[in-house]
């Protein structure tokens, strides 16, 4: 194949045509994601009659990434923050008046909402999480959609992690001092817990999940590794707390992605009228859905051939018959279709990315690398078009989390990398999730030790296999993928031929010290598990000892930090504490913060910028393509 033309960084990083797109409650219209004034908004379209689309929000400063239809067909509400802050309120959008403004649901300064939800036993109403009162407390309230009327319906006593409901019963997970996870019911009269069962914290670390109540309110579906290496669906009983297997992979863990990026879909596929489960989704190296439903398994069984990506976003109106789908795929992303289960009509509606020829990008090929102390790393090499795969400059990028995963599909960081010459390889190294938690547990107390050792177990694979050139290499990654960099060129600093490291940690005691205070009782599950507790002075110097600050003078490796300003998980002064030091050696060291930015980049401007600067970075040290 032919070498591709190089594509500007604004044909990845530039917004989506339209994306997002799901269908209404009575099947009539699609609302849908599309660039107005260069911020996605929330647009509705006419799924019959051939109306004009029309713009239903109007935010001009940031895209708008979280909306949902109400069972009214006049209201609909989506969720923003500012700047990155991740403070998130709650807006309506009146449908039946074009020019009445949205309206702020939750109009408090400084306060966020989580877990906004709208069950079917509340008709016209959503439940929310708010830290209102204490920003360090989320108390459970109920919005009257039409009225905004705010109803509190459980005060936190300080250890409540969330909340859920079950008709007017209602549910509380919370953290023992152990940094186990105990489901209690919750006594409205009485404000006290009756627990139900406990969750080991060591196999949860970033809580149980998905955690979804039955239709008929006597129990949830949760994934659940209890008594198992693999996550299987079961049915708890909110009244006993039993367990029963409903389902189950025998290689693969449920998919519980969604639990850390929200955008994508919940393992669990439900029947959107009665709430009653349709599905589950599973994930190895692709996506296996499995259907409990025979009229599902119809409608599986001719939305699949649609595309050869996987299945991803799906909506449907309560008749379970008209259905708005997505797929992931490696090479066209996104590409969302529309299905009639009455009539067999199929048709496509968009694709995100109309300019981008599937022919001309790289595929992502899963392979298996080997750890040197036998672990099995599930691994992921996307080699450039029309180059022979052989002695190419590389970079190796490492997720975040590091509770999360790589997985099979179209990531337009890899993308564009590909574009300029360079093979890219994500390797899903111990600690990362949906391997069994055998594989997650493996890395307790391995921070910038075997977790480091599985990367660079990784790079000498693709260096032996003759696909990369050992000295143009780049390591990059973003959170604790930042941190890795960070540790990459601290810990082995004749490897990397080039760092970037976006929003990562440099100091681990100063991180866990400054995430929000809502978030530090959750650390006992996970960071403390896994890292340390500042707070004890024998942890915390194994701590610093493992944090990229302390070992500044091992660094000669040209570095770029790119920082949110708004960042509440990693805060600036991560990044600043690292730059300062090696200014101060007047070391290589670029530096790129964003005013209105946060944790994760939204505004395609800034990260047109950031990439842009990546690649002049990358085209320095390593010679790719420019």
């Amino acid at each position: 194949m032919a070498l591709p033309d190089l594509r500007p960084v604004e044909d990845f990083f530039g917004q989506p045509e339209r994306a997002g797109a799901s269908i209404s409650p009575d099947g009539t219209r699609i609302a849908y994601l599309a660039p107005w004034r260069d911020r996605l908004n929330v647009w509705v379209q006419d799924l019959d009659s051939g109306a004009q689309p029309r713009c239903v929000t109007a935010d001009d400063s940031r895209s708008v990434l979280s909306y949902q239809w109400t069972n009214e067909p006049r209201w609909l509400l989506y969720t923003q923050d500012e700047g990155g802050d991740e403070n998130w309120h709650v807006h309506r959008v009146d449908l039946h008046d074009p020019d009445a403004p949205a309206v702020d649901m939750t109009p408090f300064p400084g306060v966020r909402t989580l877990a906004l939800e709208q069950p079917a036993t509340r008709p016209g109403k959503a439940v929310l999480h708010l830290n209102a009162r204490n920003a360090a407390e989320f108390d459970l309230h109920e919005l009257d959609i039409a009225t905004g009327e705010l109803t509190l319906l459980a005060r936190n006593p300080g250890d409540v992690a969330s909340w859920l409901t079950a008709g007017r019963e209602l549910f509380a997970l919370r953290y023992t001092a152990d940094g186990d996870i105990e489901l209690s019911r919750w006594d409205g009269e009485t404000a006290q817990p009756h627990r139900i069962t406990t969750f080991d914290g060591d196999d949860y670390p970033v809580g149980v999940w998905p955690f979804e109540i039955t239709p008929d309110g006597t129990a949830a579906w949760i994934g659940s590794n209890r008594g198992t290496d693999r996550t299987r669906l079961v049915r708890l009983d909110l009244a006993t707390g039993a367990e029963t297997e409903v389902d189950s992979h025998p290689s693969f863990d449920l998919d519980t992605r969604a639990r850390v990026f929200a955008a994508l879909p919940s393992p669990l596929i439900r029947q959107r009228g009665t709430g009653e489960l349709l599905g589950a989704r599973y994930l190895g190296e692709r996506q296996v859905i499995h259907a409990f439903d025979p009229d599902f398994a119809e409608v599986l069984k001719n939305l699949e051939p649609l595309s050869d990506g996987d299945l991803a976003e799906v909506s449907s109106d309560e008749n379970g018959l008209r259905w708005i789908v997505s797929f992931t795929r490696d090479r066209d992303p996104g590409v969302t279709w529309f299905y009639d289960h009455a009539t067999g009509e199929c048709r496509l509606l968009f694709r995100p990315y109309p300019h981008l020829d599937p022919d001309s990008l790289a595929a992502m090929h899963p392979v298996t690398i080997t750890a040197r102390d036998g672990l099995a790393l599930p691994s992921y090499l996307t080699l450039p078009v029309g180059i022979e795969p052989s002695g190419l400059p590389m970079v190796l990028m490492v997720h975040g989390g590091p509770w999360t995963r790589d997985s099979w599909g179209c990531d337009k960081a890899v993308q564009l990398l590909a574009n300029r010459g360079y093979a890219v390889l994500q390797v899903n190294f111990r600690g990362s999730t949906g391997f069994g938690k055998a594989h997650m547990r493996a890395a307790i107390g391995e921070f910038a030790g075997a977790m480091h050792d599985d990367l660079i177990d990784g790079v000498d694979w693709a260096v032996e296999r003759g696909y990369a050139d050992p000295d143009r290499v780049a390591i990059f990654g973003g959170s604790y993928g930042g941190y890795a960099s960070l540790v990459g060129i601290t810990f082995t600093p004749d490897r990397f031929a080039a760092a970037i490291d976006y929003v990562g940690i440099s100091n681990l005691a100063n991180f866990m010290r400054t995430v929000p205070e809502f978030a530090k009782p959750g650390l006992i599950a996970n960071w403390f598990r896994y890292v340390g507790d500042p707070g004890d002075p024998q942890q915390e110097a194994d701590m610093l000892a493992r944090s990229p600050i302390t070992r500044i003078p091992e660094i000669r490796t040209p570095l770029m930090v790119v920082q949110g300003a708004n960042d509440v998980r990693v805060v600036q002064a991560e990044s600043d504490l690292i730059v300062d030091a090696l200014r101060a050696r007047e070391a290589d060291v670029d530096y790129l913060v964003f005013p209105d930015e946060g944790h994760s980049f939204v505004n395609p401007e800034n990260l047109i910028a950031m990439f842009r600067a990546a690649e002049r970075f990358l085209a320095r040290h390593l010679g790719g393509r420019r």
